[in-house]
C-alpha cells in the first residue's frame, strides 16, 4: 500500500479550524475515489472531521483531498487495493498513524457484478466477496480497538462504524443473487458487531441505498438492475453522504442503526 503525502496536510502543531459536531474527529472512508465515498468524505469534512481516504486511484484521491482541504480540514491520502487483506488492514493503521486517532470508519468500498448464477463469471463472485464482505471484516476488526479507545477516552463519548450496504441486502432479485448475498452478509455482520460493541460506546450503522447514479452503476449490465426506474430519477451520491453524516453526528446517547434510502420512483 502506498501512503501518499503531498505536503498539503496540516503542518504539525498547527491547529485546524474548530467547528461542527465532528470537530477534532478523524474519519476513514474506503472506496473514496468517486461516488458515495468521495461525497461522504466531503460531507464529513463539512461537519468538522479531518479525513483519511483510501482507494486504488491516487490521482482521484488527491483531487478529493484538495476539496476537503478547501473545507479547512486535513486529508491523508492512502492508496491501496482493499481486496488484499494486508493492505486493507494496513490502511487503518496508516490512517491512525497519519491522523493520530480514529473516530469514524465508513466501509464504502464495494463491487457489483450482476448475472444469473448459472451464467455468471465466478471471478466476479470472488471480487464481490472480497470487497463487499472480506474487506469489511478486515477493516472493521482492525479499526475496532482504535474506535473503542476513542469512545472511552474522548469527551464526545462515542465512535462510529458505518457499513454501506444496499437495498439488495434486504431483497434478492433474479440476476443479482451473489451481490445480494454479499449485502445480506454485511447486514448480518453489522447487527452482530452492533450488539458486541454498542455498550462500550461504538455505534455500528448500516446504510442501504437504492439505485444511485455512480461510476459503479454506469455499466449497462448493472443499470439493468434498475428494472425500469429512469436513471434521471436515481439518487445522487450526496443523498447517501447526507444519511451517513446524519448517522454519525447524533448525540452520544442516540444510535441510528439503520437507514434505507431509495429514489422516490423506486418501488422495491
Amino acid at each position: 500500500m502506498t501512503d501518499t503525502n503531498t505536503g498539503n496536510d496540516r503542518p504539525a502543531g498547527e491547529a485546524a479550524p474548530s467547528y461542527g459536531p465532528l470537530s477534532g474527529c478523524v474519519a476513514l472512508v474506503t472506496g473514496a475515489s468517486s461516488g458515495i465515498g468521495a461525497a461522504t468524505a466531503v460531507a464529513l469534512a463539512r461537519q468538522g472531521a479531518d479525513l483519511a481516504v483510501v482507494a486504488r486511484r491516487t490521482e482521484r484521491l488527491e483531487d478529493l483531498a484538495a476539496t476537503v482541504r478547501k473545507e479547512g480540514r486535513s486529508c491523508a491520502v492512502l492508496t491501496a487495493d482493499l481486496r488484499d487483506t494486508a493492505q486493507a488492514r494496513q490502511c487503518v493503521e496508516d490512517a491512525v498513524e497519519r491522523c493520530g486517532r480514529l473516530d469514524v470508519l465508513v466501509n464504502n468500498a464495494g463491487s457489483v457484478v450482476p448475472g444469473k448464477v448459472e451464467e455468471s463469471d465466478p471471478e466476479g463472485w470472488e471480487r464481490m466477496l472480497d470487497l463487499n464482505v472480506r474487506t469489511v471484516l478486515h477493516t472493521s476488526q482492525q479499526a475496532l480497538p482504535h474506535l473503542l479507545r476513542t469512545a472511552s477516552d474522548d469527551p464526545r463519548g462515542v465512535a462510529d462504524l458505518v457499513n454501506v450496504s444496499s437495498v439488495a441486502g434486504r431483497l434478492a432479485r433474479p440476476g443479482n443473487g451473489v451481490y445480494s448475498a454479499t449485502k445480506h452478509a454485511v447486514g448480518a455482520l453489522s447487527e452482530a458487531m452492533r450488539q458486541e460493541v454498542t455498550a462500550r460506546g461504538v455505534r455500528v450503522g448500516l446504510v442501504e441505498p437504492g439505485m444511485v447514479a455512480t461510476e459503479l452503476t454506469a455499466d449497462s449490465a448493472v443499470a439493468t438492475v434498475g428494472r425500469g426506474v429512469p436513471r434521471e430519477s436515481w439518487l445522487h451520491p450526496e443523498d447517501i453522504a447526507r444519511a451517513i453524516a446524519f448517522m454519525v453526528t447524533q448525540p452520544s446517547h442516540a444510535a441510528i442503526n439503520e437507514i434505507m434510502v431509495r429514489p422516490t420512483a423506486q418501488e422495491y
